[in-house]
């Protein structure tokens, strides 16, 4: 059952995200943005959390989860540090996600040899 809770509350956000780059004109950019900071509103109210238990990957792998992640990080070192965790705690909460995006991206690039498109 935690597959399925997954695949349709990841197929559901994936879809109200594709009905609001057709139905609107946002840029894809924006709604990325706009995806990360609602992550990290539902987040402080408490509501990613039990999204998150019930979902499992289906919540916390898109770009929601990611603002989620931020805030987490982030009230975290400011709880520790002070004013000062506001600037650390996201790059602390999500140095490994970045880090191996870019990894990877780079050994897919040496791997199969990009092209521009002309």
């Amino acid at each position: 059952m935690d597959y399925i809770n997954a695949f349709w509350v990841g197929g559901l956000i994936c879809a109200l995200v594709q009905i609001l780059l057709e139905k609107t004109k946002l840029l894809p950019g924006r709604v990325m943005v706009l995806l990360v900071c609602a992550g990290a509103v539902l987040g402080s109210i408490g509501l990613y959390d039990k999204l998150i238990s019930f979902a499992g990957a289906g919540a916390s792998v898109p770009l929601l989860g990611f603002g989620n992640t931020l805030f987490k990080g982030v009230k975290k070192a400011v709880l520790e540090h002070g004013f000062l965790g506001l600037f650390m705690g996201g790059f602390t909460a999500s140095a490994v996600g970045i880090s191996a995006a870019l990894i990877f991206g780079y050994i897919a690039s040496l791997i199969f040899r990009p092209k521009m498109k002309n």
